[in-house]
């Protein structure tokens, strides 16, 4: 069996941890299998390397930024690598160039092209374990790049397509998916499986199991993902197409979000275009939109609220309030204030009250909703940020107890 494990950058932050996760790979590998395993940065390593940049350069190019990013990575595999030389295993390490993994040319955010298999087949045709650098690649001009947040989780599940593999195993400091965040929620269940499409929706509303980019790669090439955990040998939750319970789980999994804020456009003409002059005032700014709320006619003026990532809350309020007179709102308004909570599951397509039962929980806790966004296996709702953990609890409390 071909395995592609990756380890995040709690799982090797320090010596003893490393050793143990070495022991993990040697396991594998003695069980006959082929491993290539994908690391990242040593716990808070990367956010290190970024204080020392601007201890120099409070505002550095993006390409030697990327440049000085990768070597955490490149720390990493070095001493996996020397650890499991001390165990006796046959090993090699690479980084991302050397593989290589090609990229397109966006310094900080890369989007992997391709990924060439010809030196990894032949390391592992010699029996060795491949370390792999994560979150890193190289452009088709010989550039060094970064692949933002999440990356090293893209990094294995490009491998693992390249590769063919038969598992992408992704390690991390949790056994599994569960039903909420099991160290914030009482009662959190972990899941045996769970669809790539509920797994998606969970990584981009805030669950910070596996990126949703990853998943996103997975759906497409058709590799089985399994999450578990580098600390307990157990089998952890497999991501994949089709699950036995989908019918029988009405929601698999409650995500809460604090990086959101809420903009009101206060009192812009009930007429065609002026949504489309809003939105795309920010579309062109490249910040990207998510609820979104008009309200009833009223004497020919409505409003329009939506959300955007709190980070990008003071380049959007600034480009609207450059843009009034040509949009002809008569205020604007901002909240940072906020948190979105959703819930998520393919069972929704075929059990309805779903959305009501959510409501009545969030009712019954005397907690008042803003906005709703609704999908086929997804509602979201927008709270006063307060109110965001009491509210993840008895949705919870709702759907599972």
């Amino acid at each position: 069996m071909l395995l592609v494990q990756k380890f995040g950058g709690s799982s090797v932050a320090d010596a003893e941890k490393i050793k143990r996760v070495a022991g993990i790979i040697a396991d594998n590998y003695c069980d006959g299998n082929d491993v290539v395993v994908v690391l990242s940065a040593q716990g808070d390593t990367t956010d290190d390397l970024l204080e020392k940049a601007a201890e120099i350069n409070p505002n550095p190019s993006k390409r030697e930024l990327d440049v000085l990013l990768s070597t955490g990575e490149q720390i990493s595999v070095a001493l996996m690598s020397m650890a499991l030389e001390k165990m006796g295993m046959p090993v090699v390490s690479l980084t991302g160039w050397q593989v290589p993994v090609s990229t397109n040319f966006q310094h900080g955010n890369a989007r992997i092209r391709s990924v060439s298999t010809e030196r990894l087949r032949q390391e592992l045709d010699r029996r060795r374990i491949v370390i792999v650098t994560g979150f890193q690649g190289i452009s088709g001009t010989g550039e060094i790049t970064t692949l933002g947040r999440g990356g090293s989780d893209t990094s294995a599940v490009a491998v693992a397509a390249a590769l063919h593999a038969d598992k992408c195993q992704i390690y991390t400091d949790v056994d599994g998916v569960y039903t909420a965040d099991p160290r914030k929620v009482e009662g959190a269940r972990r899941l045996d499986e769970i669809t790539y499409d509920e797994m998606m929706e969970l990584a981009s509303l805030g669950a910070q199991v596996l990126h949703n980019r990853s998943v996103e790669m997975a759906k497409r090439y058709g590799v089985e993902l399994e999450v578990l955990s580098s600390y307990e040998r157990k089998p952890g939750t497999q991501v994949k197409e089709v699950v036995k319970n989908v019918e029988q789980m009405k929601i698999s999994g409650i995500a809460k979000d604090h990086n959101v804020a809420r903009i009101a456009v206060v009192g812009v003409k009930d007429e065609p275009g002026v949504a489309f002059k809003v939105f795309r005032s920010l579309a062109n700014a490249k910040i990207n939109v998510d609820i979104i709320l008009q309200s009833i006619d009223r004497n020919g003026l409505n409003d329009i609220s939506f959300t955007v990532a709190e980070d990008e809350l003071d380049k959007a309020f600034e480009i609207l309030k450059g843009r009034r007179d040509h949009i002809g709102y008569s205020d604007l308004f901002a909240s940072k204030n906020v948190a979105k909570v959703s819930i998520v599951g393919a069972g929704m397509l075929s059990s309805s009250g779903i959305a009501a039962t959510m409501f009545e929980a969030l009712s019954d806790a005397k907690i008042n909703i803003q906005m709703i966004s609704t999908s086929e296996i997804k509602v979201s709702v927008l709270l006063d940020e307060s109110c965001a953990d009491k509210a993840v609890q008895v949705i919870h409390n709702k759907f599972f107890n």
